[in-house]
C-alpha cells in the first residue's frame, strides 16, 4: 500500500544532528528530523467507570454529538500546537524526555511499545527515549537482557496497526507519507517480531495524542489506530493472564485540558499517567502504585 525508501530514511537520520540547537540537554538522536513519525490517528480514552461527557438535550444523536465535540477540540489544540513557541517546544521536549528516562517505571521496564515522534504532527519528541532504549540493556552490563522496543506500523486505512520490534533506527523506513515506521523485514531478510506474537508481556506503552485530561481521557487524531490496538492488547493480556502494561502519554502543557472537555465512547482507552513538562501526573491506581 505505501511506498518505502530506505535511502530517504537514511537521509533523515544523517541530517538529524543539525536539529538540536535549541535543545538544552545533549541528545543521542535529533528531535526534529530523526523521527517524523507515523500518523498516530486514534480515538481517545477513559476507563469504563469514568463518566461519559454530558450531551445537550437538543442533540438527537449522542454519538454524533460526541464526534462533533471531538472535532472542535482537535481544531482548538492543533491551533495551539501550531502557535507554540519553538524555544518553548524544545524546552518541553527536553523536560518530558528527561522525566521519562529518570522514572523508575521506565528504567525497570524490559519490554516497551513507543511511538516514533513526528515533527509534522507536532508530537512530543521521543528521539532521545528511543535512542536510550536501543543503546542500553535493561540492566547495565547485561546485554542479553537489553530492553525490547516495539514501534507502530500502519497497515491500512481501517484503523489497523501493528507494533513491530526494532533493534536499530536502521530498521525504520520512510513510507509514502514521509512517516518513519518499521519495515516488515530486517536487514537479514527476517520478519520483525510482532508484539502480539511475543512470548513476554509489554511493561510500558509510551503513547501520543492530541489532548488529555487529568482523569486519563485521551483525544487522538481521529483514526482509531491506538484505541483499536490497545483493545487488542488488553484482550491478549486477559487470555495469557499477564499484568496490564502501564500506559503513559506524553503531553505538552497546552495539550492538557480541563476535566470534561474530552468526550468518550466505549471504544476509547484511557491512560494511566501523563508525562508533562511539570512532571508525571499519575491517574490510575496502577500508576499511583508504580
Amino acid at each position: 500500500m505505501f511506498g518505502h525508501s530506505r535511502a530517504s530514511a537514511s537521509g533523515l537520520i544523517n541530517g538529524a544532528n543539525e536539529a538540536v540547537a535549541l535543545i538544552t540537554q545533549p541528545r543521542t538522536l535529533a528531535s526534529r528530523t530523526l523521527f517524523p513519525s507515523r500518523l498516530a490517528n486514534e480515538r481517545l480514552a477513559s476507563h469504563s467507570h469514568r463518566p461519559y461527557a454530558t450531551m445537550n438535550r437538543d442533540d438527537d444523536d449522542p454519538i454524533e454529538a460526541i464526534f462533533r465535540q471531538k472535532r472542535l477540540l482537535r481544531s482548538r489544540i492543533r491551533k495551539e500546537l501550531k502557535n507554540m513557541d519553538p524555544v518553548r517546544r524544545s524546552e518541553e521536549d527536553a523536560a518530558i524526555q528527561s522525566i521519562v528516562l529518570n522514572a523508575p517505571w521506565f528504567q525497570s521496564s524490559k519490554s516497551i511499545c513507543a511511538y516514533i515522534s513526528s515533527p509534522a504532527l507536532r508530537e512530543v519528541d521521543t528521539s532521545r527515549i528511543v535512542s536510550e532504549i536501543l543503546s542500553k540493556p535493561a540492566n547495565e552490563g547485561d546485554v542479553q537482557n537489553r530492553k525490547k522496543l516495539y514501534v507502530p506500523r500502519v497497515e491500512d486505512r481501517n484503523s489497523n496497526m501493528r507494533m513491530l520490534r526494532i533493534s536499530s533506527v536502521d530498521d525504520l523506513i520512510v513510507n509514502s507519507m514521509d512517516i518513519l515506521e518499521p519495515a516488515l523485514l530486517d536487514s537479514d531478510g527476517k520478519q520483525h517480531e510482532d508484539v502480539l506474537e511475543a512470548s513476554d508481556p509489554v511493561d510500558l506503552f509510551i503513547l501520543p495524542g492530541l489532548a488529555f485530561d487529568r482523569c486519563g481521557r485521551r483525544l487522538g487524531r481521529g483514526g482509531g489506530y491506538y484505541d483499536l490496538f490497545l483493545k487488542k492488547y488488553q484482550e491478549l493480556t486477559k487470555q495469557r493472564q499477564w499484568k496490564e502494561p502501564l500506559r503513559v502519554a506524553l503531553s505538552y502543557s497546552v495539550q492538557i485540558v480541563e476535566e470534561g472537555a474530552i468526550p468518550v465512547t466505549s471504544n476509547d482507552v484511557s491512560v494511566d499517567a501523563l508525562a508533562s513538562p511539570a512532571g508525571v501526573i499519575p491517574i490510575s491506581p496502577t500508576a499511583q502504585e508504580r
